[in-house]
């Protein structure tokens, strides 16, 4: 029997068990969140900077199937300055980023500035560049999931991200989690 999980990964968090780092080993791992069961594996991940819902299961054909083009990911991202329609159109249509040293095109996918700005129950890590002038708050919604990819499309159209939080997988949402909690679930539906 497999067991599935959805958590709100907290910011400063790895998205993994074990720490493989050599020269940090104070990295915070999934494992001090809950007492999962042998053998889960989070669903793509979540740089250590990122917040939000991350997917855990003990069942890799449910991971394949969710890591696949098939499934929504949105994103809510803080970004700095205040974005034009223009720059949502460029992100709509898929911006040139950098990937594994090599340049590359993303698909298109939904993009919208959110309006009114998002409220969580669980307040950002620290304060986020407050002197910085204005931020803007925007929705992402995209079926690939490449490293850092918000962020990198983001400031491709000059707003970097300084907050990143995952609110939706497919049809399974953030919903009011805490910070660091754990929900297990009996499927995810996929």
């Amino acid at each position: 029997m497999h067991h599935h999980y959805k958590l709100n990964k907290p910011h400063s968090h790895l998205s993994q068990f074990t720490n493989q780092h050599t020269h940090r080993r104070n990295k915070k791992m999934l494992g001090r969140l809950h007492d999962f069961t042998p053998g889960t594996m989070s669903i793509g991940r979540l740089d250590e900077n990122s917040e939000g819902l991350l997917l855990l299961t003990t069942d890799g054909k449910v991971s394949a199937a969710i890591n696949g083009r098939k499934v929504d990911k949105e994103y809510y991202a803080q970004v700095l300055g205040e974005v034009t329609p223009a720059a949502i159109q460029q992100l709509n249509a898929g911006v040139e980023i950098g990937f594994s040293g090599k340049r590359y095109q993303t698909l298109p996918c939904k993009v919208r500035l959110l309006d009114p700005v998002p409220e969580f129950s669980f307040p950002p890590k620290r304060k986020h560049h407050s002197d910085h002038g204005p931020t803007s708050w925007i929705s992402v919604t995209l079926r690939e999931g490449k490293y850092r990819q918000v962020r990198k499309m983001a400031a491709a159209v000059g707003h970097p991200v300084i907050r990143l939080i995952r609110v939706r997988i497919g049809e399974i949402g953030l919903d009011d989690m805490a910070a660091g909690e754990v929900r297990e679930m009996t499927d995810f539906g996929f």
